[in-house]
């Protein structure tokens, strides 16, 4: 049982393994795999845009965008900075380069909804009561700054309110309603997740919208910045996690 004790789960291949294994959560997780020449241009042609991703990387620090274009050229975006090529072979070559010998994740890309043309995810905080039930106890959308891939607040992202974000594009019944099911996705995920590692006591997932509205979850993390919520003018919500933070103290 010791082994299992954990306070916080790092590898992402492990967590997305776990959460394949749950049939409520199964559906919103994209296609990831461990990186290879082969996956990456099997994975290309079937969603034409993926992410790369270090498999214990934090703050969306190493994320790499590829694509494969249109004309059949091959790109990919580190930062701001764009790199195209002909061909497969090249292109590969050089995202080794980019990624060198840590251990990276191909993901299935998804083309965000935007806000004022910039790329937005939510984040779902959910924190355990010391008796024990799971609770959403906030929600806060991260900006990407224009240009840039990652939405994380390390890397410029703007955190911004949720119904502000929604709203730009929902109606106040819709938002009320993607509200509920994020919060619910969110409860879900940490119960199963608890289940095979029940040191921890909050998550945060990271939720994504494509153009369809659906939800999918972009990653979860076992040990999650509360602080974030304290840069929204609202200071209730911040007020509530870190309420639930304390009362394991």
């Amino acid at each position: 049982m010791g082994e299992k004790i954990r306070t916080a789960v790092v590898s992402k291949w492990i967590k997305t393994k776990v959460l394949l294994g749950s049939k409520e959560v199964r559906p919103f997780m994209l296609d990831t795999r461990k990186i290879s020449k082969s996956d990456m241009k099997e994975m290309l042609k079937s969603y034409r845009m993926v992410y790369v991703k270090p498999e214990n990387g934090t703050h969306g620090k190493g994320v790499i965008r590829a694509e494969q274009l249109e004309n059949g050229d091959y790109t990919y975006q580190v930062e701001t900075v764009k790199k195209t090529f002909g061909s497969y072979d090249p292109f590969y070559q050089s995202l080794q380069k980019q990624t060198g010998k840590r251990s990276y994740l191909i993901q299935k890309g998804i083309h965000l909804v935007k806000y004022r043309k910039r790329r937005f995810d939510i984040r779902v905080m959910v924190q355990r009561r010391p008796g024990g039930d799971w609770e959403a106890t906030g929600l806060i959308g991260r900006v990407a700054r224009e240009g840039k891939i990652v939405t994380n607040y390390h890397s410029g992202g703007t955190p911004m309110d949720v119904k502000t974000l929604l709203g730009a594009h929902l109606n106040e019944k819709e938002t009320a309603k993607v509200i509920q099911s994020l919060n619910k996705l969110g409860v879900t995920t940490a119960k199963h997740l608890h289940k095979k590692y029940p040191g921890f006591r909050q998550i945060g997932l990271d939720i994504g919208f494509d153009r369809t509205w659906t939800p999918w979850i972009i990653e979860v993390n076992t040990n999650p910045d509360p602080y974030i919520f304290n840069q929204l003018k609202d200071k209730s919500t911040y007020r509530k996690v870190m309420k639930f933070r304390q009362a394991w103290k």
